[in-house]
């Protein structure tokens, strides 16, 4: 995953646990499905104005390696580092979890 920090330490998670939930303290509290919906979308729009005229490529996959790695980190930190556990929370395989820490430097 080129472009992506990927030196994080081992374990991470359970030191700083929501190290990346400051992407949304701009919303309530009461966070819903909504709300992080339109953080996405302005995060976009904002994306593609400072882009102005230059091609956009691998926007999908910016977004997805954006996204993904703070829900590991925090679904990580909420299961106290039990991997079945947060997979279970995410609704994926264990080994699919395992798969996604490895690439996103989390394990």
């Amino acid at each position: 995953m080129t472009g992506y920090n990927t030196a994080s330490p081992k374990n991470r998670w359970l030191r700083e646990p929501r190290l990346h939930w400051q992407i949304f303290s701009k919303i309530d509290k009461k966070m819903s499905k909504e709300s992080i919906q339109e953080v996405v979308q302005k995060s976009l729009e904002d994306y593609f104005n400072d882009l102005g005229e230059q091609q956009a490529s691998n926007v999908y996959d910016m977004v997805v390696m954006t996204v993904e790695r703070p829900i590991l980190e925090v679904v990580m930190g909420r299961a106290d580092g039990n991997q079945s556990h947060a997979a279970q929370m995410l609704g994926i395989n264990r080994n699919t979890l395992r798969k996604k820490l490895q690439e996103h430097g989390l394990l």
